[in-house]
């Protein structure tokens, strides 16, 4: 799992944010039966935006966890 932010606050509170967002994520999944150890929390903070932070609707755009696959 990997978290993100906008780009509003201050940059290592954005990255906490994202890492907590993640593992907020693992852990559900988690508890859902999904084995942890398959499992990992990446916070990449306001560092991959798909969206321009230039209004709500792209800053909401950029506060999301992706599933990204192991190789």
């Amino acid at each position: 799992m990997v978290g993100h932010i906008d780009n509003t606050g201050a940059e290592d509170m954005n990255v906490s944010l994202s890492q907590a967002r993640a593992a907020s994520v693992v852990k559900a999944l988690s508890q859902m039966g999904i084995a942890p150890a398959r499992l990992a929390a990446h916070g990449a903070g306001p560092y991959a935006p798909v969206a321009a932070n230039k209004t709500d609707e792209g800053s909401t755009k950029n506060r999301r966890v992706e599933l990204v696959a192991r190789q």
